[in-house]
């Protein structure tokens, strides 16, 4: 199966494509390298561009005809800078998407992934969700997502388009061989802040200590990357199973543990993980960050026949890991915040060679 992989190059994408590859398919990315890395496309065909480039779009269907499905993990996924620049997370990750999906369905793609999250699902009391929970959105990042889906489940039910969107809780761990992990050396979330308050021998500031949890802090639900990906690639093989024949769709399924851990609940685990414990420190609530929550849904066992299997300490094991080898496979980045697209005017097919 030859499978386009749009943000191809970032962490889940890349890993992803890894996880295809190991399973005997062929990804073709596609990324404009604003957060992805050219290193996670060693081996691998790429094109340089944006999604809602008709150009690169064209040039990708015309060199290989034979693409069966797409993945768009493409997009901008920090709460905070959602807040800072709420018009560049709406351009990027609706209006983009709008371009991007219009061109699939005229070049006749029929077969659609799309990450989406579990920001979008209003929690019970208990903080566990399902795919027919409530939605809500408290962040514009959240609501990007929120907004895709239903742009999505419209024009599936007016197209040919299946889509099938993938609510990722949160994200832990990296590719088991290294050969990808998180590209930033100064993540954004709980578990990349853990590690570098770790790097650093400095507290832990756990940003929210008054939410209604068993211990005041977030909870979440903390799933290893390389079981995300396998749900990917579980996804892909049974696709057209879960929709009827002839016929656009849309559907949504959750992608978790099952289980909710707080935050102060991981720091402990990290730190039986870790060589040396991490202190803690109280701080406040980060704009936009909700109280979070778990999936208590089945219908990933159900359509897909997939569970997650690793552990958060094997997680936090191989995010430990991969951050002790990333200088050597990433050159540091010159920071971490927004950076605006610079596309180059003529799309670039790279084939890079293995190491």
């Amino acid at each position: 199966m030859k499978v386009l992989i749009a943000g191809g190059a970032g962490f889940i994408g890349s890993t992803i494509a890894s996880c295809l590859v190991d399973s005997g398919h062929q990804p073709i990315i596609l990324d404009n390298l604003v957060t992805g890395r050219r290193e996670f496309c060693r081996g691998r065909l790429f094109y340089l561009g944006d999604i809602a480039d008709a150009a690169v779009l064209d040039r990708i269907f015309d060199d290989h005809p034979d693409i069966t499905a797409v993945v768009h993990c493409a997009g901008l996924i920090v709460v905070p800078d959602s807040v800072r620049a709420p018009a560049y997370y709406y351009r990027e990750n609706v209006a983009k998407t709008l371009e991007f999906v219009d061109h699939l369905i005229g070049r006749g793609v029929t077969r659609l992934l799309f990450s989406s999250s579990a920001a979008i699902c209003r929690p019970g009391d208990d903080f566990a969700v399902d795919e027919e929970s409530a939605t809500t959105a408290l962040s514009p990042y959240a609501r990007t997502k929120l907004i895709v889906e239903q742009m999505l489940a419209d024009i599936g039910a007016a197209t040919p388009l299946r889509t099938l969107a993938l609510r990722y809780f949160n994200l832990i761990g990296a590719d088991p061989r290294m050969r990808t992990g998180l590209q930033l050396p100064a993540p954004t979330h709980v578990l990349g802040r853990l590690i570098e308050a770790y790097r650093e021998g400095r507290p832990f500031p756990v940003t929210g200590v008054d939410y209604p949890t068993r211990d005041g802090s977030g909870i979440r639900d903390y799933v290893h990357v390389w079981d995300l990906a396998g749900a990917h690639l579980r996804a892909l093989e049974v696709f057209d199973s879960l929709f009827p024949a002839g016929r656009g769709g849309h559907l949504a399924i959750n992608l978790g543990t099952g289980a909710g851990t707080t935050v102060l609940e991981f720091v402990d685990a990290f730190n039986r993980v870790a060589d040396r414990p991490v202190a803690t420190v109280a701080a406040p609530r980060r704009p936009g960050d909700p109280a979070g929550a778990f999936t208590r849904g089945t219908r990933a066992a159900e359509l897909l026949g997939w569970r997650a299997g690793r552990t958060v300490a094997e997680g936090i094991r191989d995010s430990l890991t991969w951050f002790a080898h990333r200088g050597r496979i990433l050159p540091d980045l010159s920071g971490t915040g927004i950076t605006r697209p610079v596309i180059e005017p003529i799309v670039a097919q790279v084939a890079v060679t293995a190491e």
